[in-house]
């Protein structure tokens, strides 16, 4: 290959590059939501007219590195020498959907296309359902968050969870691609417009005829978001402080945000005292957040509920961030990592869920970064929650799209669990969502202060928490099949 041959195969990667990281604007704060729909198209048509399995693993590849690291912008700064890790990790994401599909769309036929739209989505999503496992930073990015906003088409989160939404995504795109491509023929064209109108119509008319979720009753809940205030005893009194301008509200329950309390109440008489005295005064049970060691000596994320008789219940966190919270294999990365915002000592994970009640509301609780895995929603629905609430901190990423990411996810994870869903921030977006994902309250991180909302309860059982993960189960059979399939014709021909 001459000089300009090698500019123009580099010319077609640093494309690829920039159409990734444009898929990221799909997600909040950008929110072109549309995005989701055909911003996958443009990279499966260079991915299909790759000329070759390895142009297709390059073009793949970069693609992957421009997304996550666009996504991923507000991390880069806190992880230092980590950063190259993971954008080589994140260049080996995209290659089996990239090499797929050019196997599937290289040669296109109307069949081909049909394939296409039911591997290629199961390929995405046995990708997005892997790379969420808890140790490897958990369900950021998934493409079906971005259409948190789009009602009719959130609606299929009830049905097969975040997952759906994604499988659904990747088969317009693929139709849209198929529509598009420089050379098909009309009949490809046709059946690429057809795999878009009917996954089209599919969503929309489920997401226009599914009836609302019964609702029984509702539940007042005060949110304090008091912004960053680093001294612990300050912490303190400004949460209490703005806890008592809440009454006469006639709220059932006041939620603080993570790290509200950075000492041990249980050490401290004098703050159980005021804890005591400040429920009583509101009229209504407080649930702060505490980070103290338990009797073993390591630090424990701990949900508390205080009413004005004392301690009422707990819930410990289970799921812990990886590197903020807990360092994976300690004693090889902290020497290369100290330098960079990791955890300096690893936290103490909790065991199992716990429910709360306030109100006459049984509570699902859940702290932070927990706040991203469905099944963990699923898991308190099925432990009987009218609700769930998450205490959530993003201190070290204020101003960033972390933000508006994590408050967006909750009506995705209301959707999906059939409950509504109140996300309250130390320092963040505060939000709440119902069960059909309608908007309840949305506090920007700028703001300080109380939000009350009336969180309505819902009652009856979505598909997503009977079944669970049918959808990413039934992906990896589907691509278990494509690749043995493959891989046997290759066979065949030696």
């Amino acid at each position: 290959m001459g000089a300009a041959g090698r500019v123009r195969r580099w010319a077609v990667r640093g494309l690829a590059l920039l159409l990734g990281c444009l898929l990221a604007f799909a997600f909040p704060a950008p929110a072109l939501w549309w995005l989701g729909w055909a911003g996958l198209a443009p990279l499966l048509m260079l991915f299909a007219r790759a000329g070759s399995y390895r142009e297709a693993g390059w073009r793949s590849s970069l693609a992957s590195v421009g997304f996550f690291l666009t996504f991923f912008h507000w991390v880069l700064p806190h992880v230092g020498p980590l950063a190259l890790a993971m954008a080589i990790v994140a260049g080996v994401l995209w290659v089996p959907f990239g090499l797929l599909t050019f196997r599937l769309l290289r040669e296109p036929s109307p069949a081909r296309v049909a394939l296409a739209g039911i591997v290629l989505p199961s390929v995405w999503v046995s990708v997005e359902a892997v790379r969420s496992w808890q140790h490897l930073g958990g369900p950021w990015g998934l493409l079906g968050l971005t259409q948190w906003q789009v009602r009719p088409v959130l609606a299929l989160a009830a049905l097969g969870g975040v997952w759906l939404l994604s499988a659904v995504l990747v088969a317009a795109n693929v139709g849209f691609a198929a529509a598009a491509l420089p050379g098909a023929s009309r009949a490809v064209r046709l059946a690429g417009a057809s795999l878009v109108v009917v996954v089209a119509g599919l969503v929309l008319g489920h997401g226009l005829l599914r009836p609302d979720a019964a609702v029984t009753g509702t539940i007042r809940v005060a949110g304090v978001q008091a912004g960053v205030v680093h001294d612990a005893e300050q912490r303190f009194a400004r949460h209490v402080d703005l806890t008592r301008t809440v009454r006469g509200h006639g709220q059932d329950l006041v939620v603080w945000g993570q790290s509200s309390m950075p000492f041990d109440p249980a050490q401290r008489p004098d703050a159980v005292s005021r804890l005591r005295q400040t429920a009583e005064s509101v009229g209504s049970d407080v649930l702060v957040n505490v980070d103290a060691r338990g009797t073993d000596g390591r630090i424990r994320k701990t949900t508390q509920q205080y009413g004005a008789g004392g301690l009422v219940g707990t819930y410990e966190k289970r799921r812990l961030v990886p590197f903020g919270e807990y360092v994976p294999m300690r004693s090889l990365l902290g020497g290369l990592l100290q330098d960079t915002g990791i955890a300096d000592e690893d936290r103490a994970p909790g065991v199992e869920p716990s429910i709360l009640r306030a109100g006459g509301v049984r509570l699902g609780p859940l702290i932070s970064y927990e706040s991203i895995f469905p099944d963990l929603r699923r898991e308190l629905v099925r432990h009987g929650a009218d609700v769930t609430v998450v205490q959530g901190s993003l201190t070290s990423f204020h101003g960033t799209w972390a933000h508006p990411v994590q408050a967006s996810a909750e009506a995705v994870r209301a959707v999906e669990s059939g409950r509504s869903a109140v996300l309250v921030e130390l320092d963040g977006t505060s939000a709440a969502f119902d069960a059909q994902g309608r908007r309840l309250a949305w506090m920007p991180p700028d703001e300080r202060g109380i939000f009350v909302v009336d969180v309505p309860i819902h009652e009856g059982s979505t598909l997503y928490v009977r079944w669970g993960d049918w959808v990413p189960a039934t992906a990896y059979v589907i691509t278990a099949v494509t690749l043995v399939f493959l891989g046997s014709r290759v066979l065949l021909r030696r």
